[in-house]
């Protein structure tokens, strides 16, 4: 199973940029998008379905062209489910999960805390879905979360670690919870595959960041420990220009691969 996950910033400006030539291209099974910036309703399906993706479920925010999650996939799921049932996470449209024949594919968009209003509304965001994540496990174990979780892990992640140790994303509280996260039962899978790999997924639109390179790892493929050994890759794709992310990539040995 090929999963793709990206943050597209705006899914009708990505398809203005290219997005569905490179998505046939690229030929995943599930594709995971984060900040939509949509309504269902706003989009031509067709242009999804043609490319063999039948099966796509939007979860947009309640606020019109903000936020928003979607799964799109070549397989019918077992089970889809919009948002968490918190309604203070929900409103914003962060969360969706697909279930394929025991595996369970979310796309999540984390909140980014650019100021002190977002950032605490973050950090009760990152306390309620680890509190969400452990339950969910009992009855769902084998969980692969991916998204755009608006975190640095560790100094690797990020191009100037310490110039930018008191800028939300890498913020020590914030560090601390995404070790904690990894901690209560998650692979990293880009970093579990690629130890020394300095490889980034987001660049500002300012300073020509993205040409310098001046970026930060802040989309992730978190994949359940049960599964560690069916993770046969885990890739940032770097050349997709349709966003100020690029999309990454994990592959999942499954039974519907």
């Amino acid at each position: 199973m090929n999963i793709i996950s990206y943050n597209v910033n705006g899914i009708r400006a990505a398809i203005n940029k290219g997005f569905l030539d490179w998505l046939k291209s690229a030929n995943p099974d599930v594709v995971c998008l984060q900040e939509i910036k949509a309504l269902k309703e706003q989009l031509d399906l067709n242009v999804f379905t043609e490319l063999g993706y039948k099966y796509n479920y939007w979860f947009s925010a309640q606020k019109k062209g903000y936020s928003g999650v979607a799964i799109l996939s070549k397989v019918e799921p077992d089970h889809v489910e919009y948002g968490t049932g918190i309604e203070s996470m929900d409103f914003e449209g962060r969360n969706i999960r697909a279930d394929f024949n025991g595996i369970s594919v979310m796309s999540l968009y984390l909140p980014s805390g650019t100021n002190d209003a977002r950032l605490d509304h973050k950090l009760e965001y990152m306390a309620l879905f680890q509190d969400y994540i452990n339950e969910l496990k009992k009855d769902v174990p084998n969980l692969i979360i991916c998204g755009d979780y608006n975190i640095c892990h560790e100094e690797i992640d990020i191009h100037n670690p310490k110039g930018l140790s008191k800028v939300s994303g890498f913020l020590p509280v914030e560090r601390e919870w995404i070790g904690d996260f990894i901690d209560s039962g998650f692979i990293d899978s880009f970093r579990y595959l690629n130890k020394e790999k300095q490889q980034y997924s987001w660049w500002s639109y300012r300073a020509n960041a993205r040409a310098n390179n001046k970026g930060w790892r802040l989309d992730y493929a978190m994949v359940a420990q049960p599964l560690q050994e069916k993770i046969k890759r885990a890739v940032i794709l770097s050349e997709a220009v349709h966003s100020d992310h690029c999309p990454i990539l994990v592959n999942i040995e499954s039974e519907t691969s």
